[in-house]
């Protein structure tokens, strides 16, 4: 169990800060922001993934990683949109 949260942190701050490097702008995250931002495009990755090719997956594969970072720059993208419009209203 302890060592599922700590993999879950690991990854979500790798997979944040990827997908924060990839996407242009400026994003008002810091670290603890990030991790959130990478786990919760773990579970968007991974579901996307099972969904589309029907996989069942694993924690620690290639693929997994990759759609983790996918997911994590769909999260980013729609929390960007969502914070423009904030600021803008």
């Amino acid at each position: 169990m302890v060592g599922t949260v700590i993999g879950l942190i690991i990854i979500g701050l790798v997979a944040g800060y990827i997908a924060r490097a990839i996407v242009p702008g400026r994003q008002a995250l810091g670290v603890m922001r990030t991790i959130l931002l990478g786990i919760v495009g773990s579970f968007v990755g991974g579901f996307l993934g099972r969904l589309l090719f029907h996989h069942p997956g694993g924690f620690v594969q290639p693929s997994s990683w990759i759609g983790s970072i996918i997911g994590s720059i769909i999260v980013l993208l729609i929390w960007m949109q969502l914070d423009r419009r904030r600021v803008v209203h």
